[in-house]
């Protein structure tokens, strides 16, 4: 059995905020470039596997490694009204 879950590939993704530029400012951003988000450090992350809400979470920041801690469920249909 375990042989089975170790062929499965989930992508995680982490969806801290959005923010919608220009396409001309975006192709005048060079490295170093700053893109600001709509959100506040205490805000929380939406979590996607495969592209799909499964949770939302809190961003842990210690020294220099960055986490997320898991915090509950998500709703689709939230997910869905913030996009």
């Amino acid at each position: 059995m375990s042989r089975q879950l170790d062929a499965v590939k989930v992508e995680i993704t982490v969806i801290l905020g959005r923010t919608k530029l220009p396409m001309q400012q975006l192709l005048r951003m060079g490295r170093g470039a700053v893109i600001p988000l709509d959100v506040r450090e205490t805000d929380q992350v939406w979590i996607l596997a495969n592209d799909f809400p499964i949770a939302k979470g809190d961003i842990e920041i210690e020294g220099e490694r960055m986490s997320v801690r898991v915090t509950g469920p998500a709703n689709v249909e939230d997910y869905k009204a913030a996009s």
